[in-house]
């Protein structure tokens, strides 16, 4: 990441910019949609951009339910998205570093996150973690992170924010 960028809360303002980044960084709009259904349903719990002049990056996080846990604070990490030109700069692991620090200041236990193992896995997520919890995204892909001791204790079914579920 270069020094003139910086990590900071989305704002209304952003959003735009905020939709066009997921847009261009998948090539469609699900992933756009999806942080714009978590925003209207109220299930964005941390909502990050990088930016340098303008927004080129950003990180959501959203509510989880465990049923056979319900006192372990968990989360999910989806959608992450960095404009392509502004690509392999570190920007992306930038704002996963800055979310899980703020997650873990807030007092959250556990991160789930659907994605490529080699990139998370730096973050210290791992596969065989999740094997305790049942989601509708199970296999090599879903990885966790503790982000506490109690979050060890998770197990059994996972509910992910309504949107999710509405994701095509």
């Amino acid at each position: 990441m270069t020094p003139a960028m910086r990590i900071r809360i989305e704002e209304p303002a952003d959003r735009p910019a905020i939709h066009a980044i997921h847009a261009s960084a998948f090539g469609g709009k699900a992933e756009a949609e999806l942080v714009n259904r978590l925003r209207a349903d109220g299930d964005l719990s941390l909502s990050l951009i990088a930016c340098a002049e303008e927004p080129v990056g950003h990180i959501a996080f959203s509510p989880l339910i465990l049923a056979g846990t319900p006192s372990v604070k968990a989360c999910a990490l989806a959608p992450l998205a960095v404009l392509p030109s502004f690509q392999n700069r570190g920007i992306g692991s930038a704002l996963v570093e800055d979310g899980l620090q703020r997650l873990a200041d807030a007092g959250m236990d556990l991160v789930l996150v659907l994605g490529d193992p080699d990139f998370y896995g730096d973050f210290g997520f791992r596969a065989e973690s999740a094997s305790a919890l049942a989601t509708p995204y199970n296999g090599p892909y879903l990885q966790t992170l503790f982000l506490s001791e109690k979050g060890r204790e998770a197990r059994g079914p996972v509910t992910y924010a309504r949107a999710f579920a509405e994701l095509t």
